[in-house]
């Protein structure tokens, strides 16, 4: 049997996925397929590369400076140019081409003239990841054997299918959206401030704890709820679609087990908090281990 792993999009909060990963081999459970879509891509490439434990103890270890030494500001499609931080992935983490790495791998993007879904399983890892997680509006898209290609989490936010097609028997996939639907332009503990501060490049500084907080509503001059800015629009946009979408492809594929941790509270842009994301990701599965021995035994 055949055990696969999708690793959904959801940006930041994608740092759960090591979480997962890990507390499934503490039950022995390892993947024989990964398939992933935007952050699940960048996660799924370095465990097939066969380094997931050194990509997990990087991203532990980021902080916002670190963060932010990762950004490279393009208005050419996107805020950000996207290459740094694929390049550095690329030189630590990924195998170079498809062909080496060590375990099956798959990643989603979107064709961005046709709107079809496009499965990458072949060619270079790092173009096809940057092809994944290229977010409209943050990151510049990819070009890719002749094609534009964006963000798979406007097709296929949780990749089942592609696990499937992949080789997978059961197929263990991993739900970042839970929670989302009713906090897109909620302030919460980060609101989106993130966003807002990249977009601004740095307009405001750090606040308690280290960390970029918005306070719940916060009031405009005239005490009505401060207009939502560019960022904040942006990602709540996102989420209400990889949410719905998410929905309707897992109603009409389900995996044999969904696992879906608990990050109503990151936003997008949180990659700081990778500890806390793992930690997370570790508990959800942890509370569905009798559901997935279960599963594995029959």
């Amino acid at each position: 049997m055949r055990v696969g792993v999708a690793l959904g999009s959801g940006s930041a909060r994608g740092w759960a996925h090591f979480g997962v990963l890990a507390e499934l081999e503490t039950m022995g459970v390892r993947p024989a397929v990964v398939a992933g879509t935007s952050i699940g891509a960048l996660v799924g490439a370095a465990v097939a590369s066969g380094k997931g434990a050194e990509m997990r103890a990087w991203v532990e270890s980021l902080g916002v400076t670190e963060v932010l030494t990762l950004l490279d500001f393009s208005l050419k499609g996107g805020a950000l140019a996207g290459e740094r931080v694929i390049e550095y992935c690329a030189s630590h983490f990924f195998a170079e081409r498809f062909e080496k790495l060590q375990l099956p791998f798959g990643c989603v993007a979107t064709d961005l003239a046709s709107g079809r879904e496009v499965w990458l399983r072949s060619g270079s890892v790092a173009e096809a990841v940057r092809a994944s997680i290229a977010m409209p509006g943050v990151f510049a898209p990819q070009r890719f054997d002749g094609r534009w290609l964006v963000d798979g989490g406007l097709v296929n936010p949780v990749p089942v299918s592609l696990c499937r097609a992949l080789g997978a028997d059961v197929v263990i996939a991993v739900d970042l959206m839970a929670g989302r639907a009713s906090r897109h332009l909620r302030g919460g503990r980060n609101g989106g401030r993130w966003g807002e501060d990249l977009w601004g490049r740095l307009r405001q500084w750090i606040g308690p704890r280290g960390r970029l907080e918005r306070e719940e509503g916060e009031k405009g001059e005239e005490g009505e709820a401060e207009e939502p800015s560019l960022p904040s629009v942006v990602a709540a946009a996102i989420n209400v679609m990889q949410t719905r979408i998410a929905r309707a492809r897992l109603a009409g594929d389900p995996p044999e087990v969904l696992i879906q941790p608990r990050l109503a509270d990151f936003s997008l842009f949180d990659f700081h908090r990778g500890r806390e994301a793992i930690a997370e990701g570790a508990g959800a599965t942890r509370r569905l281990r009798p559901l997935i021995e279960a599963v594995l035994q029959e």
